[in-house]
Formats: C-alpha cells, sequence, structure tokens
C-alpha cells in the first residue's frame, strides 16, 4: 500500500462521524500568529488532528495521529476563556471534519477574526466568507503536486491569502508561473512564500529571485519559528 493510500484509510478509520458534529482536536492554546498579513498578532489557535497529504517538510506530523474528540460547544468554550479576538482554525487538514464549518461560523458570530489555514487539497468553497482562508498551493518539492485542487484558486478573493512552501529554485520557479497564470498578485489579499525552515541560505536566496523577477509577492519568515524552537512551543 502506497502512503498516499495508507494516510487516506488512516483518516477515514479515525475521524469522527460527519453525522454526529463532533471534532478530533489535537491542540488549543495562544501564541502569536506566526505567517500570513497577521504575523505577530496574539491568536488562539485550534489545530484539528488528521492529514491526508504526506509532504516531504510537513512539520505537523504529530497530527497525523491521535487527537481528542470533542464537541464544537467544548471548543468554543476554550477558545472564550483564552480571551483573545483573533482565531486560526488549522491542522493537520482542518476541512477533512465537516464540523469545522459549524465552529468557523460561530466564532465569525462572535465577532472574532478567523483564518483558516488548508492544504489546497480539499474545497474551500463553501467556507464561510467571513472567514480568511489561507490557501496552500504545493510546490514540487512537497511531493504533493498532483493533489492541488486547482479551481480553489478562481474562488479566493481579496479577503484570502495564498501560500507557497519553497524547498529550492525549483519550487520558486513553479509557484512564479502558477502566480502569473492565475493572477494571484490581483485576486489574493497577498501572496506568500515561505522557505522550508533549516536551510539559512534559502530566505535571502528567494529574496533575490523575487528581486530579479520584481514577483509581486512577500517573503514569509515563520516567526513562531524564529521566537520558540519546535520543543519549546508557546502553549
Amino acid at each position: 500500500m502506497s502512503a498516499e493510500e495508507d494516510a487516506a484509510d488512516d483518516v477515514r478509520a479515525t475521524l469522527p462521524d460527519p453525522a454526529d458534529a463532533a471534532l478530533l482536536v489535537t491542540e488549543v492554546y495562544a501564541s502569536l500568529q506566526g505567517e500570513t498579513t497577521f504575523a505577530g498578532v496574539p491568536f488562539t489557535l485550534v489545530r484539528l488532528a488528521r492529514c491526508h497529504l504526506r509532504c516531504t517538510w510537513c512539520d505537523s506530523a504529530f497530527t497525523f495521529r491521535g487527537g481528542e474528540r470533542r464537541s464544537v460547544a467544548s471548543v468554543l468554550g476554550e477558545v472564550r476563556a483564552a480571551g483573545l479576538r483573533h482565531v486560526l482554525v488549522t491542522g493537520g487538514e482542518p476541512l477533512l471534519q465537516p464540523a469545522v464549518h459549524g465552529l468557523m461560523r460561530a466564532l465569525c458570530d462572535e465577532g472574532r477574526t478567523v483564518l483558516l489555514e488548508t492544504s489546497g487539497a480539499c474545497d474551500v468553497a463553501d467556507v464561510d466568507p467571513r472567514v480568511h482562508r489561507i490557501v496552500d498551493v504545493k510546490c514540487p518539492g512537497s511531493g504533493e503536486e498532483r493533489r492541488n485542487l486547482w479551481p480553489n484558486l478562481a474562488r479566493l478573493t481579496e479577503r484570502d491569502e495564498v501560500k507557497f512552501v519553497l524547498a529550492d529554485r525549483r519550487d520558486y520557479e513553479y509557484a512564479r508561473d502558477v502566480i502569473a497564470r492565475h493572477d494571484l498578485a490581483a485576486r489574493c489579499g497577498a501572496v506568500l512564500l515561505s522557505p522550508v525552515a533549516g536551510d539559512p541560505s534559502l530566505p535571502p536566496r528567494i529574496a533575490g529571485w523575487m528581486l530579479d523577477d520584481r514577483l509581486d509577492a512577500r517573503l514569509q519568515l515563520q516567526l513562531h519559528k524564529i521566537l520558540w524552537p519546535p520543543e519549546e512551543r508557546r502553549r
């Protein structure tokens, strides 16, 4: 069985039944938003469990197993207790769980600013329009390029942001071509280029390529990884 088939089977076997409106949650905690145009803003982070992709550079593989089965009301209560106006819903891949839509609607109804981070491999059409959708486009270096759901890009608006994680020059050129082909700089609120962590020479190289091409995009460094090493994540 392939890694892709194994991941899909794991997701089907362990996620809550869509009919019971439960969520499988990895963690909920307060931190500073590390990415997007909201970087540096205090957020409550709601991380849901499970993902059907296996990106080579994934930094959230701990979501592939485990997690706590919780009601939407329970998660809402914890978000309220955190006392922050901004909320990030992430994963894993949060759109694998239908109950996430109820959670996001409820958060928006309470007047909160809600961000959704999604892999780009799930349809974003049914996401509440008040939510800021942060949609990945998988580059070749991820090993999951074939999983991009291209119709998602046509659904993006100035409220949304699109992110490319780059491992090398090939990934950069791929991102540059997708940005041009789908007119993303005009369509989205921001186009984010995020270097894979671990190679200190990569961010300045990407910056140079962007300047050479006069690329209408934003270089994004992961603020949370600068502030806190993975073993010392802010909780």
